[in-house]
């Protein structure tokens, strides 16, 4: 296994700073039972009366379900740990956990659903748009693409082998329209959507600000539907998450520009703006580019950082729907923060550098990974192939920075 062997290399066991309080989202003692309130709402508080042993003789830790066992694991520097033993039973929770409630998620451009399970996780469920072969239209303007529910995968386990760990891990899933969401949802605006079109299947379009209409439904096979279920992050009361607009953000115009398009020397007045004049925060955000590249995403206009961590903290990659739509070429725009800025973590470079080598080539990395997910295979071919052209061109443009 080229993926075992990458994940033992010594670039990718550099130890994370050892954590003080300060440094975990959650604090808990892991003799504390945790329940539900009674309230109804999805939140888990702390039990008034704490037991510290619970009859099997556990602690309460042991019985939390996976998904609370991961939002307790978040830290200042890491969505989830490399050697994550939770990682494979949340991945499997995603893809096989009874679906008790579906939801459409309010705001955002196209239609998503929050999916409930019986041990009260939740996931995002992005449903399946565009087949696998499929390019974006040349003539789309990347604000009017589609979302990719595999790019989705593809961008959680791509996240993952570049060591950056801060994409919420999400899975394939063959999900039942009509006993999976039509017929257990609550939602009212959404039920009115579903319809059994002529060739007899079952399809539903929501409400959203675009492609949410009969022409853009989305049809079941009769009522069979490919998504991705990506585990939601702690809810927002719990934890407060801060959305930054990015310096780099397209003007999301059709002719206008946006400044650093326009100014060679942007990335100048952008080291002296903060929160990126001081710490890794201009760093975090070339690693994101990098990311963003490599999946050929022009649609990163914000990212978001936990408020608990301040400036020092790494960025979610979350939203990566618009990535791997097109493989026949490759949107050089993107790379301009590293090839403006001529910055990059050493540890990324030389993760990168270890990539782009036989022994741990990118393409291979990926297929490997994405070889176990419910709805292998997730990518196209010729985007495994491309994603080794994109990463040769950003080593180019590292070594273009180190002749300067």
């Amino acid at each position: 296994s080229k993926l075992a062997a990458l994940f033992k290399h010594p670039l990718y066991n550099i130890p994370v700073p050892e954590l003080t309080e300060k440094d975990k989202l959650f604090v808990i003692n892991p003799m504390e039972k945790f329940s539900l309130r009674s309230s109804g709402s999805d939140e888990w508080v702390s039990s008034s009366k704490a037991e510290t042993l619970l009859p099997t003789g556990k602690t309460a830790y042991d019985t939390y379900p996976t998904w609370l066992k991961f939002h307790i694991g978040i830290n200042r520097y890491e969505l989830y740990p490399r050697q994550d033993p939770l990682l494979p039973m949340l991945l499997q929770d995603l893809a096989t956990q009874r679906i008790i409630s579906s939801v459409q998620k309010s705001g955002g451009t196209q239609l998503k659903l929050i999916m409930t399970f019986p041990n009260y996780g939740q996931a995002l469920f992005k449903p399946m748009k565009q087949t696998r072969d499929e390019e974006s239209p040349i003539d789309f303007f990347y604000f009017s693409d589609f979302e990719r529910h595999n790019a989705e995968i593809a961008a959680f386990h791509l996240d993952r082998i570049l060591d950056f760990r801060r994409t919420p891990p999400a899975s394939g899933r063959l999900v039942n329209i009509t006993k999976e969401i039509r017929d257990i949802t609550t939602d009212k605006k959404l039920a009115k959507t579903f319809f059994i079109s002529p060739a007899g299947n079952v399809c539903f379009y929501g409400e959203c600000s675009y492609y949410c209409s009969t022409e853009h439904a989305l049809c079941g096979k009769p009522d069979q539907l490919e998504g991705s279920m990506a585990v939601l992050l702690p809810d927002k009361t719990l934890a407060k998450r801060h959305s930054w607009r990015s310096p780099w953000r397209r003007s999301y115009h059709k002719s206008k520009k946006a400044e650093w398009e326009l100014n060679p020397n942007y990335c100048a007045q952008v080291r002296e703006t903060p929160p990126y004049d001081r710490g890794h925060r201009l760093l975090n955000l070339i690693d994101m580019t990098i990311l963003d590249f490599l999946m050929g995403n022009m649609d990163r206009h914000h990212y978001e950082t936990f408020e608990k961590f301040g400036n020092d903290s790494f960025l979610l990659h979350l939203d990566n729907g618009r990535g791997f739509g097109t493989h026949s070429r490759d949107e050089l725009s993107i790379l301009a923060p590293l090839q403006q800025c001529c910055s990059i973590k050493k540890s990324t470079y030389l993760r990168l550098q270890l990539l782009a080598t036989q022994p741990y080539r990118l393409s291979d990395v990926l297929r490997e990974a994405l070889a176990a997910d419910p709805l292998a295979p997730v990518l196209a071919e010729p985007h495994l192939q491309a994603l080794d052209r994109r990463l040769g061109k950003v080593l180019v443009a590292v070594g273009h920075c180190l002749a300067r």
